[in-house]
Order: C-alpha cells, then structure tokens, then sequence
C-alpha cells in the first residue's frame, strides 16, 4: 500500500507500507478525503515539535468501512461512510478523568505523534468513529477543523450578547467564526490577508479588519463604544497576536487561546488583573463539537465549497504542500482526493 511520507524537512514521497488489519473493536476505513492542517505544513517545515520524522501526515479524515475486526456493533456496516475522530484518550490522566478527554495528556494525534492518513487504508477503533449518511466526502473531511474553532468557541463561552474578535482568519479561525455566529455574536476579524476578506465575509463576519492597519487598534474600540470585544479569540500563534488579545479585550472580557505561539511570549500582567480577564486555552475539540459542526454542514452545505480553496488527487500529492506555501495567503483549504492510485 502507498501513502506519502515527510520524510525530512521540506520533502515528502510516495513509500510503500504494510496494509494494516483492523483487531477487536476496530474498523478498517477506505480512506475518500483528507483535508491538510497548518499543523501538517508546520510538520513538513519543521517547524512542528511534537514530531519526529518520517511521519504519515493528516488527520482530517473520512473515508468508508471496507472491514471489520471482532466484537464491533452491526452499525459499522461494511460500506458506511464515517468520519474520524483523530485523537486518542487515555481514560486515566486528570483531564480524562474530569470529561475533558479532548485535553487527554498522553493523546496522540494521527500526523502528529503516530501516523495518518495520507494512504488508502487505515485502521480505527470504533470510538473514534462518527458515522455519517448525509454530507458528502469532501464535507466530511472538513468537519475535523472546524471543530476546533467550534471548541473555542465553546471554552469562551460566546453568547448572542458578546461581540467576537478572531485574531486570524485562517481554518481555525473560520471554525471559530462559525462557532460564534452559530451562538448568535457579533464576529469581528483581525486577518492580515486581503485576499481572504470576500470569504470571510461571506462566511458571516460582521466585519474584516487588517492589522496592519494604523487605526486597527481604534477601529475595534469605535466599534465596541470604547470597551473591547467581550470574548477574544486567538487563531494565529504569534507571541504579537498572544499579547494583542489581552490588550484588546474587555474589562470582565474572556480569552481564548487555540493558537500555538512558535517562541517565547511575555507579558506584562497588569491587565490580567486589572481587567479579571478569563483566560482559556482550547485543544483539539470533543465529540459533541464534531456533532455540532456536522449540524452546521448540514444545514449550510454551501459553506464548503466557500472554503475548500482546491483539491489535489492523489497522484499529485507529493506536491501539495509547496502549492500551500507557495500560496498560502489565499489557501483556507486544500484536500487531497485519495480516488485512483499512485
């Protein structure tokens, strides 16, 4: 069996693997769509820790059962179509044992601590399994990271009364967005990237600001009458973006903290104080955000096409990440369509 490997920084290439045999409780899936994360191009730059090459890259991943080991449920039909939960919970450690298992200490992430989905077969145990019926693959694959901004939108606790700033409008900030506005808020965009504002606002966002923009910190403050947004949301990962959501936000405000900032941050902590912010971080999401995210798709299937920026087939994949970094001011999406072989 074929997938495509980071097998050192800056490269990747087609290898042979063994084809995997699913055992108690697992389903083998025929992999349709995967979907490439920031977290995948950070792999193949080097700029990901929690890696060690070569790695299988991709967690945004649906496909169709194609077989079943012992003792799985008559529901995981050989030929149903799931999507895939990409984490894994340990069941014992603090965050397991409080229901926060998203946050589990010893998870290990397809593409990241083990391998993924980048090839045609992959074996899952039947918990990290939704079963689905109604979207179709390339929104199945897209569910994964929109539930991780839906999460933040959930750890911020974002009701119809807050205005929302999203420090980053890129994938996880677009989940953010939709979380948000799914919860009736008001959404505000700080995203540096002209060439994604007609998307954003589209998707519903209230207003697009850049900001690089010598009025941007005036601009926020004019439109919350001088307060500052209720709930900041931070996507981007940059010691800048860390600081700027506490500067900005509210006195009483709530911030939330998806992004993974690439070096130190330091702060000056008067406001923490001064303001009694609320400060959260938010990792991966949960079972009930994939849920809802899949509601949303089905309700809005239109969103998809607005963010799948392009579909690579598989035969082209060994190209996919220089054409994201190569363009990766305009890219929301880009999806491999696993279809056909190498």
């Amino acid at each position: 069996m074929r997938a495509l490997v980071i097998d050192k920084i800056g490269h990747t290439a087609f290898q042979d693997v063994a084809e995997p045999t699913p055992g108690p409780g697992e389903v083998l899936l025929k992999v349709a769509f995967v979907g490439l994360c920031g977290s995948d191009l950070n792999t193949f730059q080097g700029l990901n820790p929690l890696v060690d090459l070569p790695r299988i890259p991709g967690h945004e991943i649906c496909g169709t059962i194609a077989a079943c080991g012992s003792d799985v449920g008559p529901e995981y039909a050989v030929g149903r179509s799931a999507i895939v939960i990409p984490y894994t919970t340990c069941g014992n450690c603090a965050a397991c044992r409080k229901g926060r298992v998203n946050a589990c200490q010893f998870n290990k992430t397809l593409g990241v601590q083990q391998d993924g989905g980048l090839r045609h077969q992959i074996v899952v145990r039947t918990d990290r399994l939704i079963l689905n019926d109604t979207l179709t693959p390339h929104q199945m694959a897209l569910v994964e990271p929109l539930s991780v901004g839906f999460h933040a939108a959930s750890r911020g606790h974002v009701t119809a009364d807050d205005t929302v700033l999203v420090l980053g409008g890129g994938m996880i900030g677009v989940g953010a967005i939709l979380g948000a506005k799914a919860r009736g808020a008001r959404v505000i965009v700080s995203e540096v990237s002209a060439d994604k504002t007609d998307t954003l606002k589209a998707l519903g966002v209230d207003l697009v600001l850049s900001p690089q923009s010598p009025d941007f910190t005036t601009q926020i403050a004019s439109l919350t009458e001088g307060a500052g947004p209720d709930v900041i949301i931070e996507a981007v990962g940059s010691p800048e973006t860390f600081r700027a959501a506490v500067d900005l936000a509210s006195f009483a405000g709530r911030v939330v903290y998806v992004g993974y900032a690439k070096s130190e941050v330091r702060y000056d902590t008067t406001l923490f104080n001064l303001k009694e912010l609320d400060i959260f971080g938010s990792r991966n999401a949960t079972r009930s955000d994939f849920e809802a995210v899949i509601s949303f798709l089905e309700a809005n299937p239109e969103v998809s096409d607005k963010l799948i920026s392009r579909v690579i087939p598989w035969k082209d994949a060994n190209a996919a990440f220089d054409v994201w970094r190569e363009n990766r001011q305009a890219v929301f999406k880009i999806m491999i369509d696993m279809g056909g072989e190498t």
